[in-house]
């Protein structure tokens, strides 16, 4: 059996994409994780200013993820972050276990 651990998951994402594209996004990354492990929360943080440009942007849209899963599929989320256009950062981290 695979050992599950808790993650949470943060991506900007380019504001210049429009609400439309920025809502299908946070959909397409939920259904990925929902296949691949168990969602516990999305927490959409909203258009916030980033602390220095990022491809001459300087407002980013943030969505935290918190899931649990196996240790294999963070490096295949972080993978997919990394291909999709519109994605300016994103990080995952693993939580501590209490």
């Amino acid at each position: 059996m695979a050992v599950v651990s808790s993650y949470e998951s943060v991506m900007v994402i380019s504001n210049k994409l429009g609400e439309e594209a920025i809502a299908q996004m946070i959909e397409k990354f939920k259904s990925l994780i929902e296949q691949h492990a168990t969602l516990e929360s999305v927490d959409e943080w909203g258009a916030r200013r980033l602390a220095y440009p990022i491809n001459k942007e300087t407002e980013g849209y943030y969505v935290l993820f918190n899931f649990k899963g196996a240790a294999e599929f963070p490096a295949e989320l972080d993978r997919r972050y990394k291909i999709t256009d519109g994605v300016l950062r994103s990080l995952i981290v693993k939580k501590d276990e209490e």
